[in-house]
């Protein structure tokens, strides 16, 4: 079965937030299918870092990437989130 891959940078609502504590906490809100493969952090200014997440979901999923959008921008310490790339994997 296909997966589709979407890579996203998000950013934190303050300097102050640990981003492998924010990562765990967005790991604990996704679906048993979504999944993140990897993470990165990006700096952006003045000690501000933000993560770019590699998270596959199901090819099927229903309205694209607006369901992970939605679970994204409920976690506590995410300011803002923004879809880079969607990618369809045959086999991962």
């Amino acid at each position: 079965m296909a997966k589709v891959l979407v890579v996203t940078t998000v950013y934190p609502s303050s300097t102050d937030i640990d981003l492998d504590q924010l990562v765990e906490k967005i790991k604990s809100q996704l679906p048993k299918d979504y999944s993140i493969t990897r993470y990165d952090k990006v700096p952006i200014a003045f000690g501000l870092n933000a993560l770019k997440l590699y998270i596959l979901i199901p090819e099927e999923s229903e309205g694209g990437t607006s369901k992970l959008e939605e679970i994204l921008q409920n976690v506590e310490g995410i300011e803002e989130i923004e879809i880079e790339a969607v990618h369809r994997i045959s086999e991962y």
